[in-house]
């Protein structure tokens, strides 16, 4: 194996877990407004969309960056990032649901569709803790450790913000 700046990799490691932190505020925040503007569905389906588009971001950047390379470094990670790749995909159909009724909500009047997407959003928040908590015990480890330095995607560490 090549040689690394722990350091540096530790740092990664970090940088990974407070970009999740960040991608955890917002969707409290998300759901806080989706209590709070029950009747303003213009400004809940902006701030679904963009929510979904920086947790969409993340994991593209840890699909075809992070993962790929820690592939590479560690065979051995293989099936657990298979796995991660699979949550990936479960939570990418999730925020398909959630901007579809964000959608819905902004078209109509009423609590129906804010309802739905509350109920989205816990599901969607329940799905993404375990998976974070997974990754940056396995994953975090894995760069905290073993892997050397490289050139790791923005994206997976710096969620886009609005």
């Amino acid at each position: 194996m090549a040689s690394h700046d722990s350091g540096r990799t530790v740092a990664l490691s970090r940088q990974l877990a407070l970009a999740h932190d960040e991608l955890r505020r917002r969707i409290k925040d998300l759901k806080a407004g989706a209590v709070h503007r029950g009747s303003d569905s213009g400004a809940l389906l902006t701030h679904c969309l963009s929510f979904c588009s920086a947790l969409e971001t993340h994991h593209r950047g840890e699909d075809d960056g992070l993962f790929a390379q820690l592939v590479r470094e560690r065979p051995d990670l293989a099936g657990t990032v298979a796995k991660l790749v699979e949550d990936h995909s479960l939570i990418s159909s999730i925020l398909t649901r959630v901007a579809e009724l964000a959608r819905q909500a902004a078209a109509t009047d009423g609590p129906g569709p804010n309802e739905a997407i509350r109920r989205e959003l816990d599901g969607l928040a329940a799905v993404m803790e375990s998976h974070f908590r997974y990754e940056e015990r396995v994953i975090g480890a894995a760069l905290d450790r073993t892997v050397p330095d490289g050139d790791w995607p923005e994206p997976v560490f710096r969620p886009v913000r609005t």
